[in-house]
């Protein structure tokens, strides 16, 4: 029996090789990526979601659904529309534009470095560009041709006609035994020099022991890993097992460590003692030349402090400084010192991350809405619900157990998830980092879970890749079309609410993001919008409302609006420094009112903005005249700004990308890692115990992280900006993909983003964490939908 024949290619491909995307660098993008926008044939048959999973890893056919609209012509290709050919142009240009601006990242990178400008720019600085554009570019190929089934390297055309998936060989062809030119290896049913057992009987015997040996290497290689991935499966398919391997893996930390820190804690607790000595009677000084009271160290301008004097502000959330600060207070009042508040506070937040990280991995590794009792239809097992097999295999009356659904992650994919978590630095300090961002990104790790149940039990085409279960039909016409509204477990809409109430009292732009969520999923989900208007909005405005209204009212000092020009003070301070002649006249005088140009100059520091704004203890730089500045006073601001931007733009973009380059430069090291809370000054020297305990330990794990981070190549999955870049490469293949339901709950990752670039300093890893942590799972999601993209018999991703 000869090799299987190939069949000829489909008009609808050598069509596509026709009439493929054109123009310019679009054309050469649409050829590498598999473009077939223009050219795709309708599929005709339609696969039940049983053998539809059976097929989900056998390569597509070559013919392919097209996207709806298409005219079919006679001889059975589709033609796409003009709409659909710029329509996938302007996602192949939104995926450009995310590797250039990737690459420009990477390319003034060394110039900032060394404090230079992008004046300086070379060609050593272009070959970087260059090549980094290539390698993301090549990436984002890569995602986009294995979601459609296609080879990575393309196809090949055989000497008879027929094409076969071109490999990247790095053995030359006249090295390579029994592949002859049509790369077909012969059977050794059919080999003349092989006998009926399939063994070479003219070899001499050393060479039939060694096939023997590496036959038995390879056998025992399999049961090994068999072995092993089953016992891996074993101790992860249940959420107490997840929770406790993590418990176990993380436990090192609080027990030798007890808490990481820096001055935003300090500050919190500064701010109830004093509004605590207030509300007993105890007099302190308030708004006067003379006077430093704690609003005074961020600043925030006098203008904003209320006739009745108050101690609480919104700097840190003022939810999350009445609860730290009450905390530490009692500490204080019981055991003399922070010392014990601040180590229970870690090992609250250390507890939390545990249950939120199993109760996220459980999710997306073992889908477990899958396996509810409720859920079972014994009459169709295929759809999901609980299933049973023998404990031992073959031994059914020693007991049966639950088994995990036939869509849940394997091994593989499960170990590299735990193990991020259980050795990242990234992840490990954050859980015992009392410092607010940590908090928001286990908060926010908890709710992608229930966002991702919520897209797998949703009546999107992909839902079957990710287990949704029952498709009990609903009632009337349309019902028998579409699948039954899957609702949340009570449980787990409980939990949906409760972390996006932690995000809110954590992070102050955590209603942006809420807000932003909410409108995204009822654009991609109406049917459900009872369960966003609940868990989203209604605490949105309950929290963020209610904070407003305090702050209203005077009993609490809002955020200074100083605090979200960062990017503009910056260019206006690195120009006082570099080019203060350049500055115009009428830009002074509208800026004198509020800043010092002498001060900001000296205080200017391009990775961070915080000395710009004049924060800090009493010894700083008054570059923003806080006590004295007044509302009336910033309305010339913006229109400084730009009359200096336009008198200089090359030191204003500057120090735009000195702020900001960081996040997307790869072989960027942190400005502020989260090792440095673990060792900072405020742990090991101005603690009243802790700093006695293990004191070399704490130095010696933080420098170990150090020199991982600083690691080339090695150190990049230790940063946060390693996997910031990645999650901009699958949402640029989402989009290519048009995998919008998918990027309805992405999308707020890229949000994060854009608070990156806005935060004051640069390269600030703690920001990072929410995209960090959600990393795996999303990269685990883009593979699942890719499984079911052109296996079910749904329209293809095209």
């Amino acid at each position: 029996m000869g090799p299987p024949e190939r069949s000829e290619p489909s008009v609808a491909v050598r069509d596509n090789r026709r009439h493929g995307p054109s123009g310019g660098l679009f054309r050469a993008v649409g050829r590498i990526g598999g473009m077939t926008d223009a050219s795709i044939t309708a599929r005709n048959a339609v696969v039940s979601p049983t053998v539809a999973h059976e097929d989900a890893g056998r390569p597509s056919p070559d013919a392919s659904t097209a996207g709806t609209g298409a005219a079919t012509s006679a001889t059975g290709t589709t033609t796409a529309r003009p709409a659909d050919r710029i329509g996938a142009i302007a996602r192949w240009a939104l995926a450009v534009a995310a590797c250039l601006w990737l690459a420009w990242c990477t390319a003034v990178g060394p110039l900032y470095w060394e404090d230079s400008s992008i004046a300086n720019f070379g060609w050593v600085n272009a070959g970087y560009g260059i090549a980094a554009f290539v390698i993301y570019l090549l990436l984002i190929v890569a995602l986009v041709r294995k979601a459609r089934r296609q080879p990575l390297f393309g196809w090949r055309m055989n000497p008879d006609g027929t094409r076969s998936p071109r490999r990247l060989r790095l053995v030359p062809r006249s090295c390579r035994r029994h592949e002859p030119d049509d790369e077909r290896i012969p059977s050794r049913d059919t080999t003349p020099e092989y006998g009926p057992e399939g063994r070479d009987a003219t070899a001499p015997r050393p060479a039939r022991m060694a096939r023997a040996a590496r036959h038995a290497t390879v056998v025992a290689f399999v049961a090994a890993r068999t072995f092993l991935a089953r016992w891996i499966m074993r101790l992860t398919d249940r959420y107490w097992k997840i929770w406790t391997i993590l418990f176990v893996g993380w436990l090192w930390a609080p027990t030798t460590l007890l808490a990481a820190f820096g001055a935003d804690l300090r500050s919190q607790a500064r701010e109830f003692s004093w509004a605590w000595n207030q509300w007993t009677g105890l007099k302190q000084p308030y708004i006067g030349f003379f006077s430093f009271a704690p609003m005074d160290i961020y600043p925030t301008a006098h203008y904003m402090w209320p006739a009745d004097p108050t101690y609480l502000t919104d700097q840190h959330n003022i939810v999350l400084t009445l609860f730290y600060g009450a905390t530490l207070a009692a500490s204080r009042y019981l055991t003399g010192s922070n010392d014990w508040g601040t180590v229970t506070l870690a090992a609250a937040q250390f507890l939390f991350a545990v249950c939120v990280t199993a109760a996220t991995a459980h999710r997306f590794l073992n889908l477990p809405w899958l396996n509810r009792p409720d859920r079972a239809d014994f009459a169709h097992p295929e759809r999901g619900g609980e299933r049973l097999v023998p404990k031992r295999l073959g031994r059914p009356e020693r007991g049966m157990r639950a088994a995990l659904p036939a869509q849940a992650a394997h091994a593989p994919a499960r170990v590299a998830i735990l193990l991020f978590f259980l050795v990242c630095p990234l992840a490990v300090f954050s859980t015992i980092s009392l410092t607010k961002s940590p908090l928001f990104a286990f908060a926010f790790l908890w709710a992608f879970g229930i966002w991702y149940e919520l897209y797998a039990t949703g009546d999107d085409r992909r839902a079957a890749a990710h287990g949704r279960g029952i498709d009990a039909p609903g009632s009337g016409l349309r019902g028998r079309f579409r699948p039954k509204v899957i609702r949340l477990p009570h449980r787990a809409f409980v939990a949906f609410l409760a972390a996006n109430a932690v995000m809110l009292i954590s992070a102050k732009y955590a209603w942006y993001v809420l807000v932003f969520e909410f409108v995204l999923a009822i654009l991609a989900d109406r049917r459900r919008w009872t369960t966003y208007v609940t868990a989203l909005l209604l605490p949105t405005i309950l929290i963020h409302g209610g904070i407003t209204m305090a702050i209203s009212s005077g009993a609490i000092i809002g955020g200074d609006p100083i605090e979200s020009r960062g990017v503009q003070l910056q260019m206006i301070a690195r120009v006082a420094q570099r080019d203060p002649d350049s500055i115009p006249q009428s830009a002074a005088e509208k800026l004198a009112p509020v800043f010092n140009l002498d001060q900001m100059a000296d205080a200017y520091f391009q990775q961070d903005a915080d000395p710009v704004k004049s924060s800090g203890i009493q010894s700083k730089k008054v570059s923003y005249k806080w006590r004295s500045v007044k509302p009336k006073d910033m309305d010339g601001f913006n229109q400084a700004w730009l009359e200096i931007v336009r008198a200089n733009p090359i030191v204003s973009i500057d120090a735009l990308m000195a702020k900001c380059f960081g996040y997307f430069d790869i072989a960027d090291l942190p400005y502020v890692s989260m090792n440095y809370y673990v060792d900072s000054d405020y742990v090991q020297v101005s603690s009243t115990w802790i700093k006695y305990y293990n004191h070399k330990w704490r130095t010696q794990v933080a420098t170990f992280a150090n020199d991982w981070g600083a690691t080339p190549v090695l150190g990049w999955v230790t940063h946060g900006n390693f996997y910031v870049i990645l999650t901009l490469l699958i949402g640029a293949a989402e989009v290519i993909l048009r995998r919008w339901r998918a990027l309805a709950w992405h999308l707020p990752l890229l949000l994060l983003m854009g608070v990156m670039i806005t935060a004051p300093a640069n390269n600030f890893e703690r920001h990072m964490l929410p995209v960090a942590f959600c990393f795996g799972f999303l990269l685990l999601t883009f593979w699942r939908d890719s499984r079911v993209a052109d296996s079910t018999g749904l329209p293809s991703e095209r």
